[in-house]
C-alpha cells in the first residue's frame, strides 16, 4: 500500500508535557533520533533524548501546546525544525510535503498530510505506529473550533488517509492513551 511495515514496532519514548499534557514522542533508532511535538518543558524531552542524534524536530501543527518547548530544543541538539507550509511560521528550517519520507537510522518515516485541526496539520508514519498529533484520538477527531479548523476537512482526512491504514496500526495522539486503527474505523 504504502511500503511501509505495519508489523514493524519504532521504538519511542512518550513524554508528557506542559498544562495541556501533550504527548512528545521520541522515536529511536539506534543511535539517531526524531522528537516530534516538543510542546513544553525541554529539559524533560532533553533529558529523555538523552545519548541521540537529533537531527530533526518535527510538529504535527503549529499550536503552542506542542511548539513552547521547540527554540529550546533546537538549541540544544542543533536540529532542524519541520512542518507542512500550510503552518508555517518563523523558528521552523523545513517544509514537510505529504507522502515525504524521511530516514532516521534503519527506519523511515511517511509523513501524511491531514488537515482539518489546522490547515497544515500531520501525521507520521512509522513501521506500524501512527502518531497522528491532534487530528485522530480514541474515540474521534481534533477539535476544529480553533481558527484555521474544518471539520469536513478534519473527516475528510481521517475517512482517506488514516483509515486506509490496516486495523492493527497503533496511534499515537498529541493528548492522552493510544488506540489502534481498528478500534476507531467504526466511527468514520
Amino acid at each position: 500500500m504504502i511500503g511501509m511495515d505495519p508489523d514493524r514496532k519504532v521504538i519511542f519514548d512518550r513524554v508528557i508535557v506542559g498544562g495541556l499534557a501533550t504527548n512528545c514522542y521520541i522515536l529511536r533508532s539506534g543511535d539517531c533520533g526524531i522528537i516530534i511535538d516538543p510542546g513544553d518543558e525541554a529539559e524533560r524531552i532533553l533529558k529523555k533524548a538523552r545519548g541521540l542524534k537529533i537531527e530533526l524536530i518535527l510538529a504535527t501543527h503549529n499550536h503552542f501546546d506542542h511548539i513552547t518547548a521547540l527554540s529550546a530544543v533546537k538549541e540544544k541538539t542543533g536540529a532542524r525544525a519541520a512542518i507542512h507550509p500550510n503552518d508555517w511560521t518563523d523558528g521552523f528550517d523545513e517544509r514537510l510535503e505529504d507522502g515525504e519520507r524521511i530516514r532516521f537510522g534503519d527506519d523511515e518515516l511517511l509523513v501524511i498530510h491531514t488537515p482539518g485541526h489546522t490547515p497544515g496539520g500531520c501525521c507520521f508514519l512509522v513501521g506500524g505506529d501512527l502518531f497522528s498529533g491532534d487530528t485522530l484520538f480514541p474515540g474521534g477527531p481534533g477539535n476544529t473550533s480553533f481558527p484555521g479548523g474544518d471539520e469536513a476537512a478534519i473527516y475528510q482526512s481521517i475517512r482517506t488517509k488514516l483509515m486506509v491504514l490496516p486495523d492493527g496500526v497503533r496511534v499515537h495522539p498529541g493528548h492522552g492513551p493510544s488506540t489502534t486503527i481498528g478500534a476507531e474505523r467504526h466511527l468514520y
